[in-house]
C-alpha cells in the first residue's frame, strides 16, 4: 500500500514537470526555444545541462519513493513514556532516632532476662546468644503477597491484614514433622493474613474445599494449645505451617533468617 501511494505521488510529480517545461516562460530560456526540447537536435551546453538535472532529480524521488518509512498502525499516534507513579510515603515510617531508641529498649530490657532464662534454667549446659533481628528476603516476600491475594481470589475473600506473631523454636534438633531446626531456642516470627469478620480481623487459611476458613476455628476443633508438655506445645505451635494441613492449604510464612545483628545495626 505504502508503494503504490509513493508511486502515484512521483507520477503526478512528472505530470506537472513536465506541464511546466512545456510553459512558454520556462521555453524562453532555451536559446533554440521551440527547438529546446526537439530531440532530433543536438544538444548545446545550457540543454544538456537541464536535461541531466531533471535526470537526477528523478533518481532522487525514485529512490525515496522505494524506500518509504514505515507507516504506523491506523489510530496510533506517537506515545511518550509515562514517567514512573512514585509511591507516597506511609504514615508508618519512623525516625532513625525513633528506631535507635527501641531498640535500646529491647536491649536494655529484654535481652537480658531471656539470656538468664535460656542460660540458667531452659539449658544451662549450652551457650546462648538472643537473636535480635528476623529477616525475609524482599523477592520472597513480594512472592508470598503475591501467593496470597492469588489464594484468597479464588477462594472469594479479601485480605485484610498481614499479622506478624512472636514465636520460639523447640529445644530440639527437629520439628515435630521431621524439619530440621535450624535456630533452636531462638525467638523468630510467622506471618498469617487475616480477614475481617464481624468488628475483628482473624488469620485465615485455605480449607480443603477451597473456601477461607478462621485458624482459630481450627484451634478450636484439635486443641487449644495449652498442654503442659513443653515439647508439646511447641510442636503444636510451629506445625502451624506443614502438619496441621494436610489436606488445606496454610498461608503462614515462616523460616526467616534471624540473630544476632550483622556487625549491628544500632549498636
Amino acid at each position: 500500500m505504502v508503494y503504490i501511494k509513493y508511486a502515484l505521488w512521483t507520477s503526478t510529480r512528472l505530470f506537472f514537470v513536465k506541464k511546466l517545461i512545456k510553459n512558454p516562460i520556462f521555453r524562453k530560456i532555451s536559446p533554440t526555444n521551440d527547438n529546446f526540447f526537439n530531440t532530433n537536435k543536438p544538444m548545446n551546453a545550457t540543454r544538456l545541462f537541464i536535461h541531466r538535472l531533471l535526470l537526477f532529480g528523478l533518481v532522487i524521488t525514485t529512490l525515496a519513493a522505494c524506500n518509504p518509512k514505515a507507516e504506523k498502525p491506523a489510530g496510533e499516534e506517537e506515545r511518550s513514556e509515562a514517567p514512573p507513579e512514585m509511591a507516597e510515603r506511609p504514615n508508618t515510617i519512623i525516625s532513625l532516632e525513633s528506631a535507635k531508641s527501641i531498640y535500646d529498649n529491647y536491649s536494655r530490657y529484654r535481652v537480658p532476662n531471656i539470656k538468664k532464662f535460656e542460660t540458667e534454667q531452659r539449658a544451662p549446659e549450652k551457650e546462648f546468644e538472643v537473636a535480635r533481628f528476623v529477616s525475609f528476603d524482599l523477592e520472597m516476600i513480594k512472592q508470598y503477597i503475591a501467593y496470597v491475594e492469588q489464594e484468597s481470589k479464588k477462594a472469594g475473600v479479601t485480605p485484610n491484614t498481614l499479622r506478624f506473631y512472636f514465636a520460639n523454636y523447640p529445644n530440639e534438633a527437629r520439628f515435630p514433622d521431621g524439619k530440621k531446626v535450624i535456630h533452636p531456642r531462638q525467638n523468630s516470627i510467622f506471618v498469617l493474613p487475616t480477614l475481617q469478620d464481624g468488628k475483628n480481623n482473624w488469620g485465615y487459611y485455605i480449607g480443603a474445599d477451597g473456601k477461607a476458613k478462621l485458624i482459630k476455628d481450627w484451634v478450636k476443633a484439635n486443641g487449644d494449645g495449652e498442654e503442659e508438655d513443653p515439647k508439646s506445645k511447641a510442636g503444636f505451635l510451629l506445625s502451624l505451617n506443614s502438619s496441621l494441613f494436610q489436606d488445606d492449604k496454610s498461608l503462614v510464612m515462616n523460616h526467616s533468617s534471624s540473630g544476632p545483628p550483622p556487625g549491628g545495626d544500632f549498636e
